[in-house]
């Protein structure tokens, strides 16, 4: 999948290596798919954030819970009934080890449910630096606590080799407890290389401090000349900040076949588009969103993708 020394730099993890077959699946014809699976604890953000200001925390059993959500998962993965099965997932909040999770590795768990293998890259989150104080509209997320040796971050499973396997972390100066980062990949399709970035976007602070990240990954992409996808959570979590997202990617040549009010994520009564699919030098065939998947406040997003017929 990679070379082996990537492991040790980076927080770049590679595992279930052996899993991939000697055979892959027609590359000439790729489904993509990204998700936010926010640790594989369920979908009820907001409810459960507002339960545990009074002191509840749930679910109870969270071990118990968060594996019985990833086998869910992997079930509506696999089985195309909700989406074809991915050849390459991209997935965020992607917990390793943390109590939030149950203690599992969140990434790994998934993979081995799929028989697929995985490259997690992790946030690194600081040891004994109390976070700063979120806004209060986005003070539901149940946080990862300042004394625990575990981590979050990015991944993706494929069922085709991942090389040239990139960390990009993404410019956040205000609270070193909220990191955020992209990975990149590289894939061969149909002879050619086609570059992969898996990004998870902060939504906190303005437009700006976003499109900064953003840009960031831009920045990286335009070292390749050649097919590129952009996919991931972008936290465009009102109507503008998706119409400004979908400008910016459209500034840089990237299209996107998702039309810009369609819902991602959901938190009680409120739907947003969050979660995108941005490319260029490729062609999208078909593409979807996962509902009803709840195993994240997010609903999987997925495309098919192609290469354009040459002339």
């Amino acid at each position: 999948m990679s070379d082996p020394g990537n492991q040790s730099n980076n927080r770049i993890e590679i595992g279930n290596e052996v899993e991939l077959k000697q055979t892959t699946p027609d590359c000439s014809r790729l489904i993509l798919a990204s998700y936010n699976i926010r640790y594989a604890v369920g979908s009820h953000l907001i409810s459960s954030g507002l339960l545990r200001k009074i002191g509840y925390n749930f679910p109870v059993n969270r071990p118990a819970a968060v594996a019985r959500n990833i086998r869910t998962a992997a079930e509506v993965l696999s089985n195309n009934s909700l989406l074809p099965p991915p050849d390459i997932l991209a997935l965020q909040e992607a917990d390793k080890g943390t109590a939030r999770a149950g203690g599992h590795h969140v990434a790994a768990k998934l993979a081995e449910a799929l028989g697929l293998p995985y490259v997690h890259v992790g946030a690194g989150l600081p040891r004994g630096i109390k976070p700063k104080q979120r806004e209060w509209w986005l003070n539901f997320e149940e946080q990862i606590a300042v004394d625990e040796e575990s981590d979050t971050g990015v991944a993706l499973l494929g069922r085709i080799p991942l090389r040239e396997i990139t960390r990009i972390d993404l410019p956040w100066h205000d609270c070193a407890w909220r990191p955020r980062l992209a990975m990149a990949a590289t894939i061969e399709m149909t002879g050619s290389r086609v570059r992969l970035f898996n990004v998870h976007i902060d939504p906190h602070g303005p437009l700006d401090n976003q499109h900064q990240q953003t840009e960031a990954v831009l920045e990286q992409a335009r070292k390749h000349n050649g097919p590129t996808v952009i996919l991931g959570d972008f936290n465009t979590l009102s109507k503008q900040k998706a119409i400004e997202i979908r400008k910016l990617m459209e500034s840089h040549d990237f299209s996107t076949p998702f039309p810009t009010s369609i819902a991602t994520w959901r938190g009680a009564a409120l739907r947003f588009h969050a979660d995108w699919i941005f490319v260029r030098g490729v062609r999208v065939n078909r593409w979807g969103v996962a509902k009803p998947l709840n195993v994240s406040d997010h609903w999987p997003i997925w495309a098919e993708i192609s290469l354009p017929i040459a002339n």
